[in-house]
């Protein structure tokens, strides 16, 4: 088990984005693990116990802790199964045993005023994520309950990996399609913390290169590698900024199913170990 590696960060607390330069350094990684547990999937052998979501994902978490620049529970499975007690003692067993871990809570919220603020409370509060992730179509009035939050990371969709994104995505405003017109806004209006970020899909390349080009910098959270069979060569020549870092690229279901027996945790170390090897070819032959 891998526990403490905490790289002195509880002498000062940090912020989501310092977090993640650090530990893109500290673990040469760009790899994110999606904690995506279906009760229908995880081992036989887990699936009996009291918390069978939180034991079956405290395992993957203990196997890739030195692989990961971040792990990234997504709400709807616990929540599907009345199981929120579980994600919290998740996030909680991430910030006690890999402090220096982000937490990225994907909830995609999105809502105004007094709402939006309790949904802020639910991530930032309850589940001590450093991040989430939040649909911005509903305007400045609904992502401000989140940004005002200095530390946390608010990473906001942009050109999302499903195949239908387009339906939405890209039609044009003006001359331009929407999700470059949420990268502006992400870059300017609503960066006045500097602590937005996009999710920039990994099956779109190209769109990936030019909203690099629109924000410079800014971090994405790339979904699409692994089961939805994104090409990781294209994505990192995309989105990698000049210094080989830039991108949180999530792989979920090819890591944490690949392997039903009771040495899942061992076959999940594998994938991921290789997808981190994967990605750092060819991010470093770029460098």
């Amino acid at each position: 088990m891998l526990l403490g590696k905490s790289l002195n960060i509880c002498e000062k607390k940090l912020s989501f984005l310092e977090k993640l330069s650090k530990i893109w350094v500290a673990n040469n990684t760009l790899l994110c693990v999606g904690l995506d547990p279906d009760i229908s999937r995880i081992p036989v052998h887990l699936s009996k116990t009291e918390n069978p979501l939180f034991e079956f994902c405290k395992e993957i978490v203990d196997s890739t802790a030195d692989l990961v620049c971040a792990f990234k529970p997504q709400i709807a499975y616990f929540s599907a199964q009345s199981a929120e007690n579980q994600l919290e003692m998740l996030t909680n067993y991430i910030q006690c045993n890999y402090p220096h871990i982000p937490i990225i809570l994907d909830a995609k919220r999105g809502d105004i005023g007094v709402t939006a603020d309790q949904y802020a409370i639910e991530a930032f509060q309850r589940y001590q994520a450093d991040a989430v992730t939040i649909n911005p179509y509903m305007g400045y009035d609904a992502a401000e309950p989140f940004l005002k939050h200095s530390d946390k990371g608010v990473i906001l969709l942009c050109r999302t990996s499903n195949p239908s994104a387009a339906d939405i995505q890209d039609l044009l405003i003006g001359d331009a399609p929407l999700y470059q017109h949420i990268a502006k806004l992400a870059m300017t209006k609503w960066n006045g913390n500097n602590n937005c970020l996009l999710v920039m899909g990994a099956t779109w390349p190209k769109q990936m290169e030019e909203v690099r080009e629109i924000v410079g910098d800014m971090p994405f959270l790339v979904p699409g590698v692994g089961a939805q069979g994104a090409d990781i060569e294209a994505l990192i020549k995309a989105g990698q900024t000049k210094n080989g870092a830039g991108l949180i690229i999530n792989s979920s279901r090819a890591v944490i199913y690949a392997d039903s027996s009771a040495d899942f945790a061992n076959s999940a170390r594998h994938i991921a170990k290789d997808l981190r090897d994967t990605i750092n070819q060819y991010r470093n032959s770029k460098n």
